[in-house]
């Protein structure tokens, strides 16, 4: 009779097969972008300015890499010293501070100041972002300084009036104080126009163009539904004499249209912005224009040149009483924009600074 027998090992008799430990999961931990600086020091004398072209391939995200792409090769790795950045659309202008950081940070290149606004619109269907760039190239290309010069604004009560009658003459007033400053078109290195719409944006074109053929030439619109027709074109050029003055400002009485930079060093800030709408928080934001100039040797008496980005008439006001205390003489440009960085955002403020 046949039988069976069954064997029954014991725990840890016999072969077991071992199971690996479980590795233990590693948490990526993504890196914060670097923050951007506040300002930054440049040699007058050598600064490049650009304008990189439109695109509409694309998010904003990748339309800002490619506009860094191309503001790369314009510059041939020369290092960028300020960026003023445009952007058209929904997207979240924040996105464009940190690519910025991590872009630059990637390649090992100095972080530079950055202006960040956002626009009614760029004059290519689909684009997104526009970027204006001062470099610090190899050579002088401005042996004498340069002279920034403010943006002539020209206005019409009726939104729907055309730009380019309006562009004419800020365009006049522009030349005009070119020639004050004893420029010629010739030394003009780059001109922004700011409109109120960019239907027929041609004929503005031509009028730029024929004058400024050698510069680098932006066109946005301010706002999308903008309360009265504008036109306000602002230029940077090449100082032609020696001022003997680090700055000089034309007219010498009255408003500056016009500020005669001959400082050996510029400071380039990037803008600071006033959270809410009352007098307190406008000058809270002037507050932190001065701690940035601070931080690079040089006081609001420095101030040459300052562009201000008011979102309502209100503000404008504001600007206009606050900023002959914080800036005792400069020019500058103040046109309203669409948006700034942050909900309660009311307005922002970048400078030039002279600095031996």
């Amino acid at each position: 009779m046949a039988s069976a027998c069954c064997l029954v090992l014991a725990p840890g008799q016999g072969a077991q097969k071992k199971t690996k430990p479980k590795k233990e999961e590693i948490t990526q931990v993504l890196q914060l972008p670097k923050e951007l600086p506040g300002a930054v020091t440049g040699e007058t004398r050598r600064l490049t300015f650009h304008v990189t072209p439109l695109s509409s391939r694309g998010l904003l995200s990748a339309q800002v890499r490619d506009a860094l792409r191309a503001l790369t090769r314009e510059t041939g790795g020369n290092p960028v010293l300020k960026i003023r950045a445009f952007v058209a659309g929904s997207g979240d202008l924040r996105r464009v501070r940190d690519l910025v950081s991590e872009v630059f940070t990637d390649r090992r290149l100095p972080l530079p100041a950055l202006s960040l606004i956002q626009s009614g619109g760029l004059p290519l269907e689909g684009a997104q972002v526009v970027l204006e760039a001062i470099a610090a190239g190899k050579k002088e290309v401005s042996p004498h300084g340069l002279v920034f010069l403010s943006a002539p604004v020209a206005t019409s009560d009726n939104p729907l009036d055309p730009v380019a009658p309006l562009a004419a003459q800020s365009l006049d007033r522009l030349k005009r104080a070119l020639k004050t400053a004893g420029s010629e078109s010739s030394d003009v290195v780059r001109v922004t126009c700011f409109l109120s719409s960019l239907e027929n944006l041609a004929a503005t074109r031509k009028l730029v163009e024929a004058d400024y053929p050698r510069a680098a030439i932006d066109y946005l619109q301010t706002q999308r539904s903008p309360s009265r027709a504008l036109a306000a074109c602002e230029a940077v050029a090449r100082l032609r004499w020696n001022t003997g003055k680090r700055v000089s400002f034309q007219p010498e009485k009255g408003e500056p249209l016009a500020a005669l930079v001959a400082a050996q060093h510029v400071v380039l800030t990037g803008t600071q912005v006033s959270y809410g709408y009352q007098e307190a928080n406008s000058r809270l934001a002037f507050g932190r224009m001065q701690k940035a100039l601070e931080a690079s040797g040089v006081s609001g008496r420095d101030v040459a040149f300052a562009h201000y980005y008011p979102l309502f008439d209100s503000l404008a006001a504001q600007v206009r009483k606050l900023r002959t205390e914080f800036f005792a003489a400069s020019a500058g440009s103040l046109v309203l924009f669409e948006g700034l960085p942050g909900m309660d955002a009311g307005f922002a403020v970048d400078v030039v600074a002279v600095k031996d």
